[in-house]
């Protein structure tokens, strides 16, 4: 069974939660695909410095934006997954809500590693990493964020979970990750999407700038779609997660059957 799976690359306006929502509902409406990622905080925009900033656009799991977001995945039978500035208690996470067509299965991941001055605005997340499947598509969906590609144990925990296909909404600046991403999806054997943002960011006389490159990744590693540095644009392709679940790569082999987690710290 094939899935469709697009990708959405854009800039979205910092601080400015009407607008990059509006954006978002839009390309929601429209994308005729059954899995659909946004990049990271692409609410809001990224380059915030201080707590203050995030509480003020932050809202709950399950608040407004999430609740207009699943009224559109369970009427079209999307699922949706887009970055966001969350809130629980007093904690702020860096979150990717994962919207699935079943209003149960719907839930944030909150990013586990964060990144550079994330730490003056975040805390660091505390959901783990999970896997949710959609019995009806016949896929696993596993979330990271941005910096979590940074660490093997986040995408091999996934695809120990199960996850056919890992989503990775980002905001990536470097520009190193893109000879990572390939070696991600072939050492689990799993598709890998990264929805990456273009555009630059200002504040206290420093700038970012996010470098686009967005990409869906097949099993093998292969690059089965790829967005330019600073165009905003929607990638689709067509991928069968039942082609990721035999581990195996010869009649001897298979690579987590012959994991020794003993032999590592």
């Amino acid at each position: 069974m094939s899935v469709r799976l697009s990708v959405v690359q854009f800039q979205p306006i910092l601080g400015d939660k009407v607008s990059n929502i509006e954006r978002l509902l839009g390309y929601c409406r429209t994308i005729d695909s059954d899995v659909i990622v946004f990049p990271e905080l692409s609410t809001t925009g990224y380059f915030f410095q201080s707590r203050q900033e995030t509480s003020s656009l932050a809202e709950a799991c399950k608040g407004e934006t999430v609740t207009i977001i699943q009224e559109i995945a369970s009427a079209s039978n999307k699922i949706i997954v887009f970055g966001y500035v969350e809130s629980d208690d007093d904690k702020i996470y860096n979150s990717a809500a994962v919207v699935f067509p079943d209003y149960s299965k719907t839930r944030s991941y909150r990013k586990t590693h964060l990144f550079y001055k994330e730490r003056f605005c975040f805390d660091p997340g505390n959901t783990g990493f999970f896997v949710i499947e959609d019995e009806q598509k016949n896929i696993r969906i596993g979330t990271m964020i941005c910096y979590d590609w940074r660490f093997p144990e986040a995408s091999r925990t996934l695809g120990l979970l199960g996850a056919d296909l890992i989503v990775c909404p980002s905001n990536l600046v470097t520009n190193i990750w893109t000879k990572v991403m390939p070696a991600r999806a072939i050492e689990n054997k799993v598709y890998l999407a990264v929805a990456n943002r273009t555009g630059l960011e200002e504040a206290n006389d420093e700038t970012v700038l996010f470098n686009g490159l967005s990409g869906i990744w097949s099993y093998n590693g292969d690059n089965i779609a790829s967005a330019q540095a600073a165009e905003d644009c929607i990638l689709t392709a067509i991928i069968e997660p039942e082609r990721t679940r035999d581990k195996s790569f010869n009649a001897f082999n298979n690579i987590f059957a012959d994991r020794r987690p003993e032999m590592y710290l």
